[in-house]
């Protein structure tokens, strides 16, 4: 009885997806839910989602508008366009590491290395080499090449010079603003109006700056250009 017991559950198979075989549909949901749990978090560390919604989030500001457009407003642009720059290094990473994983042709372990490659050389574009030595000194680590940078080392960098980026870009659109703010303001003073916010009054003219210049679409472009 024993060996008969032996002999049923040697058939028994469990597949992790560490196997030259198509991964089965427990191991498909176990994934999906991993990659939903750390999407978050992925979106906004692994991509340029972070320097988009700082730029857009300053250019509200800027305006002085505190609520419009509405937070969602601007998390839901940052995203798309972070979907729209990250498109050819995510069907790069599709193409040689998702779908070979998901026909049989490579093992799980084999697919991340490969999905690794072209994020990482994504972000090493993305990054300067202040932040990559600052991170790379405080782990006390020496890589021969970038390439060679752990993503723990890589990520932190690559966060910091998005903050970077997005703070420059913020300043440059800062400047037209202010000096509308300024013009108000020593306008106000000349005429002895001094009961009247220079914020009330500055408001539509920058408004109206903003649309016949086309803001949002010339900062879009801006953010889309800091990227290549």
């Amino acid at each position: 009885m024993t060996h008969a017991l032996l002999a049923a559950g040697s058939s028994v198979q469990v597949n992790l997806g560490n196997s030259l075989a198509k991964p089965s549909e427990s191991i498909l949901i176990i994934l999906a839910v991993a990659v939903l749990a750390v999407a978050p978090a992925g979106l906004i560390m692994l991509t340029g989602f972070t320097r988009i919604v700082v730029v857009l989030s300053l250019t509200r500001n800027a305006l002085g508008l505190q609520t419009i457009p509405p937070n969602q407003v601007i998390a839901g642009l940052a995203l798309f366009l972070s979907l729209f720059i990250m498109q050819p290094t995510l069907s790069q990473m599709n193409q040689q590491a998702l779908q070979p994983y998901l026909h049989g042709k490579i093992t799980s372990t084999v697919a991340y290395r490969r999905a690794e490659v072209p994020l990482e050389s994504w972000m090493l574009k993305q990054t300067d080499g202040q932040e990559l030595s600052l991170m790379t000194q405080a782990a006390h680590e020496h890589p021969a090449k970038p390439r060679d940078v752990p993503l723990a080392s890589l990520i932190p960098a690559f966060v910091l010079s998005q903050l970077k980026s997005a703070f420059i870009i913020g300043f440059v659109i800062f400047i037209p603003f202010m000096i509308i703010d300024l013009v108000v303001s020593a306008t106000l003073m000349s005429m002895g109006i001094m009961m009247l916010p220079p914020t009330l009054v500055s408001l539509p003219f920058k408004i109206l700056l903003f649309v016949m210049i086309d803001g949002w679409t010339l900062v879009t472009h801006s953010l889309l250009m800091s990227f290549r």
